[in-house]
């Protein structure tokens, strides 16, 4: 018997399939950020002015022939501008800010670092789906560990210290005077540093059991000369030390197994009047509101990385990165932390706040 077959709206499907063109050119554009970045053609761009292939070669030591063919793909793509008339390449300050200045506040060029750790790690996620297991976070390609610093640095360094902090009770208040501060699973400690620089009076340790990251952690802090800012090889679940003012976690608790576990430690190891402040990736509590941009970074991104990490633990309770607030404060709660509130917000972060 012949299989029915719906059917195809052809205007519906030209427009589907320009769609997955798109896509499919988005996706050489994320290799192509990778070697513009590297090779500083997009810095050396935006510094030096409008340039021809020639001239933007030269300016960077590199091949003329490859570097007119990554051009041509980045005007395409609308990540550079190109004049008919005068036959050169530039960048607005807008593009400039993306993807020419680490300093900016919006630098997105390091997460395709991120992206291409998916690409690499595919095989074992892939496998994941089947055995339902997990892929831990240090069992990914490098690159995810430097995306991830260099990429989170940017929303860090704009928000942490200027209004996450502030928004938090008291808290700001007391870092001056000098405090005890945890950053638990710290990562690289580009938050705990950017902490302890702001904050000098206050001693800040930093938490994760991932030993390269806290070698790089340890390694970036004697370089900044940050001398209040340590680090150590611990889990969420176990990690030393009682009495802090306020412990913190940046996007990292749904990467936990255990988050409720993680959640109750940190209580226990809180002062009585202490700060738990959770940052975590924006999100609304139905998935149908999180259908937008930014929710398809961020369930992509936890497919591949944050929800595998989880599955791979203890509980493995597996939140995601679009657990939403209430879902949050579920596991918060439950840990015995009596009173919870959004503090504050980006369109890309919820910056959560819990008191004993």
């Amino acid at each position: 018997m012949d299989t029915l077959q719906p059917a195809v709206d052809a205007e519906k499907l030209q427009s589907f399939m320009g769609k997955l063109v798109g896509d499919m050119g988005a996706a050489w554009s994320g290799v192509m950020v990778l070697i513009g970045e590297r090779l500083g053609l997009f810095k050396a761009l935006a510094e030096g002015g409008p340039a021809t292939s020639d001239e933007l070669a030269k300016r960077t030591g590199t091949a003329e022939r490859y570097v007119r063919e990554w051009l041509a793909a980045q005007a395409a793509a609308g990540y550079v501008e190109y004049s008919r008339t005068t036959r050169r390449f530039s960048m607005t300050p807008e593009q400039a800010m993306a993807l020419a200045d680490e300093n900016s506040p919006v630098y997105v060029a390091a997460a395709f670092d991120v992206i291409k750790s998916g690409y690499i790690d595919e095989p074992k996620v892939t496998a994941a789906f089947k055995t339902g297991r997990g892929v831990g976070w240090h069992e990914h390609h490098d690159c995810l560990f430097r995306g991830v610093e260099r990429f989170f640095r940017s929303g860090y360094q704009a928000h942490l210290v200027q209004e996450w902090i502030p928004a938090l009770d008291g808290v700001a208040a007391k870092l001056a005077r000098g405090a005890k501060v945890a950053d638990v699973g710290c990562g690289h400690g580009v938050s705990t540093a950017l902490m302890a620089k702001a904050f000098p009076n206050s001693r800040f340790v930093g938490y994760d059991y991932h030993k390269e990251s806290i070698e790089r952690a340890r390694a970036a802090a004697a370089e900044a000369g940050l001398a209040n800012a340590t680090f150590e090889v611990a889990t969420a679940k176990n990690f030393p030390g009682r009495d802090f003012d306020l412990i913190a976690c940046f996007d990292a608790l749904h990467d936990m197994g255990d988050p409720e576990g993680a959640a109750a430690h940190i209580r226990t190891a809180l002062k009585p009047d202490g700060t738990f402040m959770l940052v975590e990736p924006f999100a609304h509590d139905d998935v149908a509101d999180n259908l937008n941009p930014v929710g398809r970074l961020y369930y992509s991104g936890s497919t591949m990385i944050c929800t595998p990490a989880s599955l791979a633990q203890e509980v493995g309770l597996g939140l995601g990165a679009q657990a939403g607030e209430a879902r949050l404060r579920a596991v918060v709660t439950a840990a015995g932390f009596t009173r919870f509130r959004r503090a504050a917000e980006t369109a890309f972060n919820l910056i959560l706040e819990a008191r004993p």
